[in-house]
């Protein structure tokens, strides 16, 4: 990799091997490669030594060093030279050399010098110098989209001199100019919502702060009043199809033709047992939705540049996310369970507002083909959708996520070599490279029907108003850098249509620190941010916790407890996965911080290095968030002694106040953890009462259900 050498004849007289030693590794947050070999040949001044220009940055040599070399070549062009003259130049200075190179990868530019033989005087301020001039030459920069007329231009017109390769393959794409545009349009309201997380637009209203619109429906005799109103119809109208076929009436409205997904689904047999046991489909119909079930998983983080003590071999994990799910077709056999149980779907309408009243909740939509208002009315609205739900920013005004992770990727049905990948495996969290512009990029790959396959680039970020995470900067990295992952030609490749979005999470404390619930509404999937800190797939959390949140909100429904007291206790918290966030948190680079570029993954490589060393079954219940707390302990104290600079290193990017809240978590899930060793007989228990006690007092019967879940469920065991 170095791009240049001391010659032999210098070496000779030394009579001794040179040594290399890395004295820096930094990466300089730009594609321009080229532009930052040129400033460093060109423009930067290192103050010490003699500059050498080499084809990737420059050489420095000391005085002496020069003159050893210059008495070296002196030396093979004139043999009848003495050599006592030349050992006495090398005896009498010390050899030093400092090469200084950069290269590409993941479209940004890394940069490292190393030193030959010793530290030549005045070495670490030329280190500093050359950290300082790069930082301000090529600082971080966080470009937002353009602002674009659509009525004027197409999308790909519009976006192709920002985002070329995301344009071009766009256009190989089925109804790629909609899921461009969609993918704007998401970009856009996540952007909104950070801007102003103070003031988040206010959609949801009391009925004296409601417009004289919600009066007029009232009046109506003929509207058809529903139990559940569901907004958002992905992971939505898995949890409408049950509570129809339960007997309540529903309305599922969905702002894009309904059964379009944006992201395909990955589970475990095991999770999604659920959908059997709750009764929405039949083993025979799981079966028809399942695309592909592989036979390993692969977790492997790169770890080139990390020190020997944060390398890790491969993790296996063949049971974790080995299911793919064919995630329109699931959705198209929800929504016909949906409707023969007598529920109704309304697709592409876009929710508007909602207006809450004593008895009823009135919701305004707009049908998107036709510009017409919709309005309908119901006894509780359910907001499923997702990290861009404007009632979650509302109802968390300031703090409706502490992270996210924006997540791009494509299904790609065959065009790679043969030999690239079997479809047999999949992985499921790889990284080829360190923090590229800010982040550290992760790759999924998962195999689907015949030679298709999903791949996913994210990464974990943290929620900044100056760089809220760019779904499109992330697609253009995508199609730039995926044939450093997997070997292949872009051009090749069948183009089955993409995968993108933002999964949203947040920090928890307790079970209480984050409203779910209003009067008459309650959030549910990525609107709760309910989602994994690890893999962040809210589709496998809704599933794990289906039967939980089912039962609690048939509860609420049949006694009318529907008031947000009551609704904020329906809720899929586990205190076993909110103290696991601190986890998710080392994965961030923060807005403005520069981390040395192999951090994370020398950190991620510290975890997932353990995991190997363990039984299959650990690594397995530590992703699909089932871990105790006493695996989770010994878990955490192992990783402190294989890495004592581990917390050191975290304490680089997470302040004292995240530390703080996380004692939080801990304590809370200690007393959980406690509460379920002291009281489990607490769940069977309250079943055998549940006849007498349930009719006489519903509200005590819901606190005490929620209570039974929270020790079961809320720890990761959950129960049939």
């Amino acid at each position: 990799m170095l791009p240049c050498q001391l010659p032999h004849r210098y070496e000779f007289i030394e009579n001794r091997e040179p040594k290399m030693q890395e004295i820096l590794y930094l990466e300089v947050p730009t594609p321009d490669t080229a532009a930052v070999c040129t400033w460093l040949q060109q423009e930067f001044e290192p103050g010490i030594g003699e500059k050498i220009i080499t084809p990737d940055g420059f050489r420095l040599l000391s005085t002496a060093t020069a003159a050893g070399v210059l008495k070296s070549a002196t030396q093979i062009a004139n043999p009848k030279s003495t050599v006592a003259t030349s050992n006495s130049v090398s005896h009498n200075h010390k050899s030093t050399e400092l090469s200084t190179f950069v290269w590409s990868v993941q479209r940004t530019t890394y940069l490292k010098v190393f030193r030959l033989e010793d530290a030549p005087p005045g070495e670490k301020k030329f280190l500093e110098s050359l950290n300082f001039a790069l930082r301000n030459k090529f600082p971080e920069r966080y470009p937002e989209p353009p602002a674009i007329d659509l009525s004027k231009q197409s999308i790909f017109d519009a976006l192709a001199p920002y985002y070329p390769l995301t344009v071009k393959y766009f256009q190989k794409m089925p109804k790629g100019e909609y899921d461009l545009q969609r993918v704007y349009w998401w970009e856009q309201r996540w952007r909104e919502g950070t801007r102003n997380p103070q003031k988040p637009k206010q959609v949801v209203f009391w009925k004296e702060e409601g417009s004289s619109a919600t009066d007029s429906v009232t009046d109506l005799t003929d509207v058809t009043v529903y139990d559940l109103i569901y907004i958002g119809g992905a992971l939505g109208v898995i949890h409408a199809a049950v509570m129809a076929r339960l007997g309540y009436r529903v309305l599922l409205v969905e702002r894009m033709p309904f059964g379009r997904m944006n992201r395909e689904w990955n589970i475990s047999r095991d999770e999604i047992q659920s959908l059997i046991d709750l009764g929405l489909f039949t083993a025979a119909e799981v079966e028809t939705l399942i695309a592909r079930e592989y036979k390993d998983g692969y977790n492997k983080f790169f770890d080139a540049n990390n020190p020997s003590f944060a390398k890790a071999p491969v993790l296996h994990t063949p049971k974790v996310l080995n299911v793919a799910v064919n995630s329109e077709k699931l959705l198209y056999l929800a929504g016909v369970k949906l409707t023969e149980a007598g529920g109704e779907i309304w697709d592409e309408t876009e929710f508007v507002r909602a207006d809450v009243e004593l008895e009823k909740v009135v919701v305004q939509g707009c049908h998107l083909p036709t510009k017409c208002d919709r309005t309908v009315s119901g006894r509780l609205l359910v907001d499923a959708m997702g990290s861009a739900s404007p009632i979650a920013w509302q109802l968390n005004e300031g703090r409706a996520f502490d992270s996210v992770c924006p997540t791009v990727g494509a299904a790609i049905d065959g065009g790679f070599e043969p030999g690239v990948w079997d479809s047999e495996y999949g992985d499921v969290l790889y990284t080829h490279g360190d923090i590229s512009r800010g982040r550290q990029l992760i790759w999924e790959l998962f195999p689907g029907a015949g030679k298709e396959q999903t791949v996913y680039l994210f990464h974990y970020h943290q929620v900044n108003p100056k760089n809220p995470g760019s779904l499109l900067e992330l697609y253009e990295d995508f199609f730039a850098i995926l044939p450093e992952y997997r070997r292949c030609d872009l051009d090749k490749l069948v183009w089955k249509k993409p995968t993108f979005g933002y999964i949203p999470g947040h920090f928890s404390m307790n079970s209480s620190d984050r409203a779910v619930a209003f009067d008459r509404l309650i959030l549910i999937g990525d609107a709760a941010s309910l989602q994994s800190p690890l893999v962040f797939t809210g589709f496998g959390s809704l599933v794990r916790n289906l039967f939980r949140l089912t039962d609690l909100l048939d509860t609420a429904l049949k006694h009318n407890l529907l008031s947000a007291k009551h609704l904020n206790q329906i809720r899929a918290y586990q205190s076993n996965v909110s103290v696991t966030w601190l986890f998710s948190k080392g994965m961030m680079v923060p807005t403005g911080l520069s981390l040395p570029p192999q951090r994370i993954n020398s950190i991620l490589n510290t975890f997932f290095g353990i995991l190997t060393e363990e039984e299959l079954t650990v690594a397995e219940t530590f992703i699909k968030d089932r871990t105790d707390w006493l695996t989770f302990n010994r878990l955490a104290l192992k990783a402190a002694r294989k890495n004592p600079s581990l917390l050191v290193w975290i304490l680089d990017f997470v302040t004292f106040g995240d530390i703080w809240r996380w004692l939080g978590s801990y304590f809370s899930f200690t007393l959980v953890a406690l509460a379920s060793w002291l009281f489990g007989w607490l769940p069977n228990f309250a079943r055998r009462i549940q006849p007498w006690l349930e009719p006489r007092y519903p509200a005590v019967w819901l606190w005490l259900l929620t209570n039974s879940y929270a020790l079961t469920y809320g720890m990761g065991r959950p129960q049939k």
